[in-house]
């Protein structure tokens, strides 16, 4: 039995949430190991709609136990409502579903402050597109050891120091930003207010985790964002603040890198983008809106409209690579229905000059132009296809085709937000 690792393989939004919920099945603990409540997972259960934000997807299946490892940095406060929304729709949210690490660190108010003032006074050009919640400043604190993590709920005593250290370097920021200095009891207040609602979930998931896997309990580890918004490989500086491959799976939870036996890349028909950053595929006519409406392409947990465009062979090819993927799911196939045409990058032109990676300068991720193979489209249904029977020729050789040019094979292909919907070709957790 493997313990599987699920990244996506784009910039995020392709649908890791119904994978993850169908693998969960077969799970025994779902553990999310990096991001903050910027990254949102819809699951549709029985015509049920559950949107997750921080909580993993396997927290609405019975007898799976929930984990959010330390490489999270978590709002307690959209934490508990998240709980909240879950029980007010008949998920009950007990010890025995769901534990948080004793050393992830928080998010509060003064990141979200910090985040908002800062998009706020960027020119257009140099926003990253953040959320606006909190998160980059608060892997921030988190690196410059300043941070106020899970545990120190546990005795609250001992908060004042550490927000004492924590507002030492917030407050000179606030008044160059124009900005009221925070007072110490405001954060206090702020964290005594919810530590009894975190507590009860507190544990040391490391040692969970080793204890776990030694019982022979399948693990599924669950990221957020996708691949090329990670810190170090992705479009920087439009990313996110963590590492979105699969290694930081290992980090994030606390276990060693022989734990991981499989990692699926879950990768869109197509492609999208929220936010800021290049987008060399990016259709800004009829056939990227046509996309977006076809795909229903708004954010889970923002509804900002999402960027559209052509599958990049080339950028997920990389992505393959950088998170060292098993196998991929490839969702949303049934957008594609009806299109006369496909395009498909596979390689890309940089001044002059025919490349086949997505370089890491700024400047050249702006500059590139895409090269394009045309394939024949399909005017058949592929919506709620269980099977490779029930799929069109032309649409089995548009996957066959992505196969080829990204150098990994499909695993599972989703064809609808149903999690049935779906052809299983390889199991993960039997690899």
């Amino acid at each position: 039995m493997a313990n599987v690792v699920v990244v996506g393989s784009q910039w995020g939004d392709e649908g890791k949430g119904k994978i993850v919920d169908w693998l969960s099945e077969r799970a025994d603990i779902v553990v999310r190991f990096q991001g903050g409540h910027n990254a949102g997972h819809t699951l549709v259960i029985d015509g049920t709609v559950y949107k997750l934000s921080l909580l993993p997807s396997g927290v609405v299946r019975e007898g799976k136990l929930a984990v959010i490892g330390n490489g999270v940095v978590i709002d307690p406060h959209a934490l508990a409502e998240e709980i909240e929304q879950l029980t007010g729709q008949g998920i009950e949210i007990s010890r025995d579903k769901l534990r948080i690490a004793d050393n992830a660190c928080l998010i509060l108010s003064v990141h979200r402050d910090l985040d908002a003032l800062r998009e706020n006074a960027a020119d257009a050009g140099a926003r990253i597109g953040t959320t606006r919640r909190g998160i980059g400043p608060a892997y921030e604190d988190k690196v410059g050891r300043r941070a106020i993590r899970v545990m120190d709920l546990i005795n609250l005593k001992t908060l004042s120091g550490k927000i004492e250290r924590l507002l030492a370097h917030h407050n000179p920021l606030r008044r160059g930003l124009g900005q009221p200095e925070i007072a110490r009891e405001t954060l206090y207040e702020e964290l005594a207010s919810v530590a009894g609602r975190l507590l009860p979930y507190v544990d040391t998931v490391w040692r969970l985790l080793d204890e776990a896997r030694r019982d022979g309990r399948r693990i599924l580890f669950e990221g957020a964002q996708g691949t090329m918004l990670d810190i170090d490989h992705g479009t920087y500086p439009f990313v996110t603040s963590s590492n979105t491959v699969a290694a930081q799976a290992a980090s994030g939870a606390g276990v060693g890198p022989g734990t991981i036996d499989y990692v699926l890349g879950i990768t869109k028909a197509y492609t999208t983008r929220v936010g800021e950053g290049p987008f060399p595929t990016e259709q800004d006519n009829e056939i990227g809106a046509h996309l977006g409406e076809r795909g229903h392409e708004l954010g889970t947990v923002t509804g900002r409209r999402r960027r559209c465009g052509w599958f990049d062979a080339v950028m997920v090819r990389q992505a393959m690579v950088t998170s060292g993927v098993s196998g991929i799911a490839l969702t949303k196939l049934d957008v594609l229905d009806g299109m006369d045409e496909l395009q498909v990058c596979v390689g890309y032109d940089l001044d002059g000059e025919r490349i086949d990676y997505l370089p890491a300068s700024q400047g050249a991720q702006g500059r590139v132009t895409p090269v394009y193979e045309t394939l024949d489209g399909w005017q058949e249904s592929t919506a709620s296809a269980r099977s490779w029977a029930q799929l069109p020729a032309q649409a089995i050789k548009y996957v066959r085709r992505i196969e080829e040019l990204i150098g990994t094979p499909v695993a599972l292909l989703s064809t609808s937000p149903e999690r049935d919907d779906t052809i299983l070709v390889h199991d993960p957790f039997e690899d």
